[in-house]
């Protein structure tokens, strides 16, 4: 009963009766085959002496392993947190969103050195400042001509951003 209770209060998350057994066990074995063989025994070499498979071995120094607060205090003035040094991945770098923001500023000054007819058909083909990109039937519905005539538009205006004086303007963002 005592052991029970124990299993069931003492840690954060309350693992079951007999995985604390063999969690004892475990360590107890690996206990004794530290002082065997002066150094920490391998999982390998513990599921043999308990008769386990390896990666069971594995799943239950897994569960072993006690849980860490995200509040616990780092460096020698306590005056941060564990929680203040993990990367929060779900929002981009400023440096990430620095470069972002040229490169949209810079297509745009590129763009507006085109005619208006040139850069509307090269944001409807590549989907600059829109949700998708659409197909040179799609683009020629739009201005009323064929799909060829959009395809010479678009050309023309590849041909014209290829030049230095607006092509420089975007080398700058190329991994090179």
């Amino acid at each position: 009963a005592i052991t029970r209770s124990i299993a069931d209060q003492a840690r954060t998350i309350r693992i079951p009766v007999h995985m604390i057994e063999t969690i004892n066990k475990l360590n107890r074995i690996s206990r004794q085959m530290l002082q065997e063989m002066g150094r920490e025994p391998t999982p390998e070499e513990l599921g043999e002496r308990m008769e386990m498979p390896e990666d069971k071995v594995r799943k239950v120094l897994k569960i072993a392993k006690e849980p860490i607060s995200m509040e616990t205090p780092i460096g020698d003035d306590e005056d941060s947190s564990l929680g203040d040094f993990i990367e929060d991945t779900t929002i981009s770098s400023p440096v990430d969103s620095a470069t972002v923001e040229g490169l949209t500023e810079s297509t745009r000054q590129v763009l507006a050195s085109l005619t208006a007819r040139e850069a509307k058909v090269l944001r409807m083909r590549f989907g600059i400042d829109m949700n998708t990109d659409h197909t040179l039937e799609e683009v020629g519905k739009q201005f009323d001509v064929t799909r060829e005539r959009i395809r010479q538009i678009e050309a023309k205006a590849l041909r014209k951003l290829r030049h230095p004086s607006r092509s420089d303007h975007l080398r700058s963002f190329l991994d090179e």
